[in-house]
């Protein structure tokens, strides 16, 4: 491993410590680069440290896997540095390596409002603030084309690394209970959607006469329009931390995140009689 100049080593060692006192601004530099809002990289120049050799430093953004992926989403340099090159990229016509001057940058799902995760049952809700977690998915599921797109994601010595990428048909054992295809129909067709709903609806919302208390209710289907959310119509993403999202399951939960606008909102699925329903909704948006 190469080792940083004596100069360098220096002016990282300033910037930690002005960090550190009374709340004082950042000056990022050519040799920093800021990760988040409290953690800075050295970025070695290539002429001083090749590619290759390269070795990262695990950060607080390692620490949760949330904060990672949005940073490697969002930040063009640190993505690079976080690619096992040449990358794999798995499809069925075979697979291609992709070297590190052919690498486009991936925005993932940054630059949209919202993103989508799957689970099967509300206890899995608790991976997403795992920190003990070691490998990791992102998904791209496209309703239309029935294609799934997964990149595949280990934290080796406390860093996260891209490994690989595959691009491949949903296979039946990945929609075995119907479900994907369901959800395409249910969003994109309101009058389906409207026969597809619990009656009545359980509905977990902020009690508008306090903002930190729950209410829990019910809404009758006719009111469903009037609150229900914007859902994506041809694609959904997913993270898998670990969580089972069983194809077979007659149990979907289906959690949408904002970025920045404090969207949360959840609507959960079940099969009974051989069809799926809608029947509840949560909406807790700030």
């Amino acid at each position: 491993m190469k080792r940083c100049s004596w100069e360098l080593f220096g002016c990282l060692m300033l910037t930690y410590l002005l960090a550190s006192c009374g709340g004082k601004k950042i000056h990022v530099t050519e040799e920093t680069e800021l990760i988040s809002n409290d953690t800075l990289v050295a970025i070695v120049p290539p002429e001083q440290e090749p590619e290759e050799e390269k070795v990262e430093v695990s950060t607080r953004v390692d620490e949760l896997f949330d904060d990672f992926i949005w940073n490697f989403a969002s930040n063009e340099r640190l993505q690079r540095r976080r690619v096992r090159f040449p990358l794999p990229v798995i499809t069925q016509e075979g697979t291609n390596l992709v070297e590190r001057n052919d690498w486009q940058h991936d925005h993932l799902f940054s630059e949209q409002s919202t993103y989508t995760l799957m689970f099967d049952k509300d206890s899995d809700f608790d991976f997403e603030g795992d920190t003990s977690l070691n490998s990791a998915e992102v998904e791209w599921i496209y309703l239309d084309s029935r294609m799934r797109q997964r990149y595949f994601f280990e934290r080796d010595k406390g860093v996260w690394m891209l490994d690989s990428i595959s691009l491949m048909p949903l296979s039946a054992i990945d929609d075995a209970s119907g479900f994907l295809s369901f959800y395409s129909r249910f969003a994109n067709d309101s009058i389906y959607q409207l026969d597809h709903l619990s009656n009545p609806i359980e509905f977990v919302t902020l009690d508008p006469d306090d903002e930190f208390s729950i209410l829990e209710t019910t809404l009758g289907i006719t009111q469903w329009f009037a609150f229900k959310p914007e859902l994506p119509v041809d694609r959904l993403t997913n993270i898998n931390y670990g969580q089972a999202n069983d194809g077979r399951s007659r149990r979907k939960i289906l959690k949408v995140n904002g970025f920045q606008d404090g969207t949360s909102i959840i609507l959960y699925f079940r099969k009974r009689g051989g069809e799926w329903e809608m029947y509840k909704f949560e909406d807790t948006s700030i």
